[in-house]
């Protein structure tokens, strides 16, 4: 399936990350929901991001290697990549960008937003 998705990402202890050329980024505890987009096998792109052990190359890869941080959720749908920014743009309106984390093919601030509510059903306003 060919789709866009979005982590629910629990990070368990405030702390600095190296990500990446993005350097070190100071995370606080609390949720966070990373926006992505796989056009080939999103199936096979969640499935990648759940390994503990693989070669980091996105900026993703970086803050979910941390022993900190562990993905709470993952909310998938098909539909083409250009739907993956009109997303993080909806989620940008409630939650707090951490810039330029995942968004170096696009012209979108960010793709991944402090929540720190993983009460919210984010599922309202993600895929409407």
């Amino acid at each position: 399936m060919k789709g866009v998705y979005c982590l629910l990402i629990n990070c368990r202890k405030q702390q600095s990350i190296r990500i990446g050329n993005l350097g070190i980024i100071n995370f606080r505890k609390g949720f966070y929901l990373y926006v992505g987009s796989a056009q080939n096998s999103i199936e096979g792109r969640v499935s990648r991001h759940l390994r503990s052990k693989k070669r980091k190359f996105w900026h993703i890869d970086y803050f979910l290697s941390n022993k900190y941080v562990n993905i709470d959720h993952v909310y998938c749908i098909a539909a083409k990549k250009k739907m993956e920014c009109n997303i993080a743009k909806k989620v940008r309106a409630a939650a707090q960008p951490v810039m330029k984390f995942g968004s170096s093919d696009c012209r979108c601030g960010s793709h991944l937003f402090f929540v720190n509510n993983q009460e919210r059903n984010l599922t309202d306003f993600l895929f409407v």
